[in-house]
């Protein structure tokens, strides 16, 4: 399954394999051995936001590290902090993007993919399952 997710989606398998065991190990995925085995979510769609999945794999969405919530540094440059455009802009662009990826699930996605998608030919294929 996980080779033709890869090629169905021009990704690499090596790298579509380290994705999984990477959102394996930080508990998002549960994977199962054997002939009917593969990964499948630890938790439903509807409570995993992509906020969460980012974060968890990319670290802050603050664009600099000054406007990040979670793992704020002033710039070395900046002498007045809360005074700097730079920063009051950046931390607007960071709180807008948390906004739309924290108030947005996997089911949100898979939805919005599932309607812009043609309609398919045979039995139905429930899209998050690996």
């Amino acid at each position: 399954m996980i080779g033709s997710i890869a090629r169905e989606e021009s990704i690499p398998l090596k790298f579509l394999e380290a994705i999984l065991l990477d959102l394996k190990s930080h508990g998002l995925l549960e994977s199962k051995l054997g002939r009917k085995g593969g990964y499948r979510l630890s938790r439903p769609p509807s409570s995993i936001t992509l906020g969460s999945i980012i974060r968890m794999m990319e670290g802050p969405l603050a664009p600099i590290p000054c406007a990040s919530e979670t793992a704020y540094r002033p710039c070395a440059e900046c002498k007045d902090i809360e005074g700097c455009g730079t920063r009051i802009i950046m931390r607007e662009v960071r709180d807008a993007i948390s906004d739309v990826l924290d108030r947005t699930t996997l089911a949100d996605l898979l939805r919005k993919a599932d309607s812009n998608r043609p309609p398919r030919q045979g039995p139905e294929v429930a899209h998050y399952e690996i």
